[in-house]
């Protein structure tokens, strides 16, 4: 039998069909940001590195007996169709939701979702009015600041579960001002794809007690 022709995303070893389908949502997103306003202009010209490897790289951390990973605010589908793509073919009984208030923007994920086969639920709604979602992963890109970040996943996140949250240069900075209503473990990982950037993967998520 032949082996399957490998490439690499975000530090992850995956199958050439599945590269084809992180090109075929770089296309969409480059088709529907015109008029949607997905990505910035300014991290046009390199799409496939601040938005998709970027994405693909949370995916090293999520559990193997992850069953249901919960994305908020997925905007343009990063991290959560990078997700979906990923688990089609590394982890396919994951099932992965998408929370995005904006109507056009869940249209997007909606419509692109479908073109890619990929089996994903699009929830259209505020954070805040979700039941809890029982999570084991829960991730967020350019959301919000870590405490409020906390505010909206924990009560999404099972006993156990996880936070994947990558964050900016102030990645410390937010951890410590996130110590002051919450308490956490947490690993900082270095991004794969800046170098000023960390992914926070974050444990026993609980608020903190207040005195």
């Amino acid at each position: 039998m032949t082996a399957l022709a490998q490439d690499v995303v975000g530090g992850l070893s995956v199958s050439r069909e599945t590269i084809a389908s992180l090109r075929a949502l770089e296309a969409e997103v480059r088709r529907w940001t015109p008029v949607v306003n997905l990505v910035s202009r300014g991290s046009m010209d390199d799409l496939w590195g601040r938005h998709i490897a970027d994405s693909a790289q949370i995916f090293r951390f999520c559990p193997g007996d992850a069953r249901r990973w919960l994305d908020l605010g997925s905007g343009g589908g990063f991290p959560g169709l990078v997700v979906a793509t990923l688990a089609q073919e590394l982890q396919p009984d994951l099932r992965v939701t998408l929370v995005e208030v904006d109507q056009r923007k869940a249209v997007f994920l909606r419509q692109t979702a479908q073109k890619l086969g990929l089996d994903v639920r699009v929830l259209a709604e505020r954070i805040e009015s979700l039941p809890p979602q029982g999570a084991d992963v829960v991730s967020a890109r350019a959301l919000a600041p870590l405490a409020d970040l906390l505010d909206l996943a924990a009560p999404h996140l099972k006993p156990d579960g996880i936070a994947l949250f990558p964050k900016g240069a102030r990645h410390a900075e937010e951890i410590a001002a996130a110590r002051a209503a919450w308490i956490f473990d947490h690993d900082c990982l270095p991004s794969v794809s800046d170098p000023d950037a960390a992914l926070l993967i974050l444990r026993k998520v609980h608020r903190a007690k207040l005195p």
